[in-house]
């Protein structure tokens, strides 16, 4: 296979739409600006999971390095009152940046010959690194390998197990329950990979990846 990064993502809110970027600076946590707001309940966090209409707010990094929503600082009024629109009115957003702010691991890699497979918008996924030049469904066998992207080293540890979010159109907001369920039904209910960063550097869209299989 001839991998090459095909796509970077970064999600600057937590559950938020997020924004496709050209370059990537890989830490030990991830994408720098990756989820660094999360939408917060008096109960804890709250995710599109249960309140999909938050998937129609868009959040990019600005330049300083702060989150904007819909181009506005997410800590304006206006960006609050959207929040509170769609995840309820005692909704708020804070600012948060330890490894906790990730449902799993720091970064989510997903590949083109599994999106293939899928059949559907990549974005249903949120993936970080989408690696393209991949045979169907062979990121099955990655668990325990490494990807080598120049200077950065992302270990893959397991595939992701999927939420409803990914029943929910990045376009239209509709909802549709079979999508979760034909993940579970041909894919066991896993797509993506839950991946680490053993080393870190910046990375960059077409950059070529060397998928290194540890031996056993």
């Amino acid at each position: 296979m001839n991998l090459t990064v095909g796509a970077l993502w970064r999600y600057p809110v937590k559950t938020l739409a997020g924004e496709r970027i050209d370059t990537a600076d890989i830490t030990a946590n991830g994408i720098v600006g990756d989820r660094i707001v999360h939408v917060r309940g008096p109960e804890g966090v709250r995710t599109s999971r249960r309140h999909h209409n938050l998937l129609g707010l868009h959040a990019t990094l600005g330049l300083d390095g702060e989150p904007l929503v819909d181009g506005q600082p997410w800590t304006s009024p206006e960006v609050l009152q959207r929040v509170r629109a769609a995840a309820g009115d005692d909704a708020n957003l804070a600012r948060y940046d330890g490894p906790e702010r990730f449902d799993v691991l720091p970064l989510l890699v997903a590949t083109d010959g599994a999106v293939a497979s899928f059949g559907r918008d990549v974005r249903r996924l949120r993936p970080n690194i989408v690696i393209d030049g991949v045979d169907g469904m062979d990121e099955i066998m990655w668990p325990g390998a490494e990807l080598h992207i120049g200077g950065a080293v992302i270990a893959i540890d397991s595939r992701r197990g999927r939420c409803p979010m990914t029943t929910v159109d990045p376009d239209t907001l509709d909802v549709d329950r079979a999508v979760l369920k034909d993940i579970i039904t041909r894919f066991d209910g896993k797509l993506a990979l839950n991946a680490d960063v053993v080393r870190a550097s910046t990375i960059r869209v077409g950059d070529p990846v060397r998928l290194v299989r540890q031996p056993g």
